[in-house]
């Protein structure tokens, strides 16, 4: 039998299955008036389609719990159709379709350590780290400090291909740190 949650009991983080749809809490809101059951807005992330839905649910209602697995494994290299990763213990290896994980293969060098999430037997995607350092391929190391007013940049082209614009101290050859959420750059290695 199912592990029931009561949908008060819901919290950002906690993933349960609505309909047969797995989803992640992204956001939630009480709201309880008088001579009114409670009623909870949910904002959830599909962890399927990655669409985020608005639902409403009353007090009362319940959703049922479910568990993802973590496991960390080491990514090796990305072909035409998908992305390959070995799981260092068992050296089993699995692959997932590019299009899945088009966002995280800019950020992931060869060799390199993810969390995959499991359902099951079924992969949901990749859990990068919040930042990670990656050297600068190409650069504009002629370019000259003009017009400071606002910030000062150029552009860059990191070892997996992601361009970004980086400040005009950086060269070509350096590691720079990436803020995985935006892409944007965030600091150089030191």
């Amino acid at each position: 039998m199912a592990d029931l949650i009561d949908c008060g009991e819901l919290t950002p983080g906690k993933v349960f299955i609505d309909k047969g749809e797995l989803y992640s809490v992204v956001d939630i809101a009480h709201n309880k008036t008088a001579m009114a059951k409670m009623k909870h807005k949910i904002k959830a992330k599909n962890l399927r389609t990655g669409a985020i839905v608005e639902m409403m649910k009353f007090g009362g209602d319940r959703v049922e719990a479910a568990f993802l697995d973590k496991v960390t494994m080491e990514y090796l290299y990305a072909d035409d159709d998908f992305g390959y990763f070995m799981n260092k213990d068992t050296f089993d290896q699995i692959q997932i379709p590019k299009e899945r994980i088009k966002w995280e293969l800019q950020f992931l060098a060869p060799n390199s350590d993810v969390v995959i999430t499991y359902f099951g037997s079924e992969i949901l995607g990749i859990q990068l780290p919040a930042k990670v350092a990656l050297q600068v391929t190409d650069t504009d190391d002629n370019a000259v400090a003009g017009d400071t007013v606002n910030r000062a940049t150029k552009d860059a082209v990191l070892e997996t291909g992601f361009k970004l614009r980086v400040p005009l101290f950086v060269k070509q050859g350096e590691k720079v740190i990436v803020r995985t959420d935006t892409g944007e750059y965030d600091s150089r290695t030191k």
